[in-house]
């Protein structure tokens, strides 16, 4: 320990007598501070306004526009600077043979190193620690924890792209070189989580691969072990990978043997990596004072009474205008579509059914392929999106398997129990398309224990919930793609007629302006 004390602390010394990390220092300290005092004069505006602000430390730190976002968005163009002299410089000026003469390992000397970089880390964590510290005496009730998380989340990826940024000097004596190096490896592992999103065994592994988005938890308040483990495999990766690649220079040996203990690291690194990515042994801690990361009670009662596993399958009609919401590149946002609940129900299986029928929304699609069949328009949409053919069920295909009319053929999935209790959960044509809580709960609902029914009176001019205008109540009862209607929202419905006795399932009556007198 204390050879890689000395290491590190005569390593802060170099760091600190070039103008490079006092340069660094400036400008991320600038940058916080102008974005920070943009979004706290954003929040005084507003309450000088009288429109009061709703959870200002989440505004503040998180986000679209939070401080600690728009930290993210910049931080890989400093480490590149900080490490590209780390091994490079060693190997330029022929030092690192005195290392080699010395009783040092090569473990002593990236770990030493690397204790550099963690500390200049903790620096610019101080330089944020200034910004919460005012934050806790400026906002009522700041949610100091969120802060920490987002800290913390930012000080792992800054260890990382510093592991990153050591094994690329460890690989060239030209600085510039190691530099750019680091550019590319952190572009690489930015982009991959789009690569190769089609083929289902690869779609895990670069999807888990991607640095992009990984404090993104954190700075929103959720500390999940998935994210933690991702960090510490890339640090121990990397830094493993670094002293690999002294101990070829130290010890001349053969590219396959270098190969080999490259390999063996690699798969250790995505085993690990995989292995923490199963939902059912993931672990998660929201340190938001409204617990905004995690579902509601009644929604994690709803989940608690759902024994057994559950399947949901979405089937996927290619010709309706939402198919790209199920596409095989998109399967791994998809998934992370349903993160809250697989938290508390990790035995969720997801299953894709694609196929092809007669949609709703005809017209548009003769707009788009004019003077063309079905099978033509169908034929240029599978052209289009590169499915393979054969996994695309045909209408007569479909139809046996499940009937979707009533779904109007449209994008949506099934629910199914084991015990053989299913439902229907549906996207929606409004802005967000995408089902929330309230609506995906609501579906589980279904599923698990008997709903409200709200019973509607006819027979004396009421508003009525089979037609569609302004006047009726179809939107308002069974609209399907309506989002807030009451068969999306966790009821069911029926129609009652005073000619018999009101049924005793009917929780809920509701009489819509009659226009005739209700007699006995």
């Amino acid at each position: 320990m204390k050879t890689i004390y000395k290491i590190a602390k005569t390593e802060l010394q170099t760091l600190f007598y070039s103008p490079i990390a006092w340069l660094i220092l400036i400008i991320f300290t600038f940058q916080c501070s102008m974005a920070f005092s943009d979004l706290m004069s954003g929040l005084v505006r507003r309450e000088s306004l009288g429109y009061g602000n709703y959870n200002a430390t989440m505004g503040l730190y998180a986000g679209w526009r939070g401080l600690f976002t728009a930290v993210q968005s910049y931080l890989y163009l400093y480490i590149p600077l900080l490490t590209m002299s780390l091994m490079s410089r060693e190997f330029g000026s022929g030092s690192i043979k005195l290392l080699y003469s010395s009783p040092v390992t090569n473990w002593q000397i990236i770990l030493g190193k690397y204790a550099s970089m963690m500390v200049y880390a903790l620096v610019l964590m101080g330089v944020l620690s200034i910004f919460g510290i005012y934050t806790a005496f400026a906002v009522k009730d700041a949610d100091i924890p969120l802060v920490l998380s987002g800290m913390f989340g930012l000080y792992l990826l800054i260890c990382a792209y510093a592991a990153i940024g050591l094994f690329m000097s460890s690989l060239t004596s030209y600085q510039i070189v190691a530099a750019v190096g680091t550019l590319a490896i952190l572009a690489a592992l930015s982009y991959v989580k789009g690569l190769w999103q089609e083929i289902d065994f690869v779609r895990d592994i670069t999807f888990w691969l991607a640095i992009s988005g990984r404090a993104g938890e954190f700075v929103n308040g959720l500390i999940c072990s998935e994210d933690v483990i991702y960090f510490l495999i890339v640090i121990g990766l990397f830094l493993f990978m670094t002293v690999i690649r002294l101990q070829s220079r130290r010890q001349k040996s053969s590219w396959a043997v270098n190969f080999g203990k490259y390999a063996v690291v690699w798969f250790i690194a995505m085993l690990v990596g995989y292995l923490s990515s199963r939902p059912s042994l993931m672990s998660f801690y929201d340190v938001t004072r409204t617990k905004q990361n995690t579902l509601t009670p009644n929604s994690q009662d709803i989940v608690a009474r759902m024994d057994g596993k559950l399947t949901i399958t979405t089937y996927v009609n290619v010709m309706d205008d939402y198919y790209w919401i199920g596409m095989p590149s998109q399967k791994s946002y998809d998934l992370r579509r349903f993160r809250q609940y697989l938290r508390f129900k990790p035995d969720i299986t997801m299953k894709y059914v694609y196929y092809y029928d007669s949609v709703k929304n005809m017209k548009n699609l003769e707009k788009r392929y004019p003077n063309m069949t079905f099978d033509q328009m169908v034929k240029r949409t599978l052209e289009s999106t590169g499915l393979d053919t054969t996994k695309v069920l045909k209408p007569e295909q479909i139809r046996a398997r499940i009937d979707l009319s009533g779904e109007y053929n449209r994008f949506v999935r099934l629910l199914e129990r084991e015990n053989g209790q299913k439902t229907f959960l549906r996207v929606f044509d409004d802005m967000i398309i995408f089902p929330g809580e309230t609506e995906i709960s609501a579906a589980f609902k279904r599923i698990v224990m008997k709903l409200p029914k709200v019973g509607f009176l006819t027979g004396h001019g009421e508003r009525n919930t089979e037609r569609e205008g302004d006047r009726d109540y179809n939107a308002f009862t069974q609209d399907k793609p309506f989002r807030y209607s009451l068969i999306n929202q966790g009821f069911d419905f029926e129609s009652v007629t005073l000619d018999k006795e009101v049924p005793a399932d009917v929780n809920i009556l509701v009489i819509a302006e009659t226009r005739q007198p209700l007699t006995a």
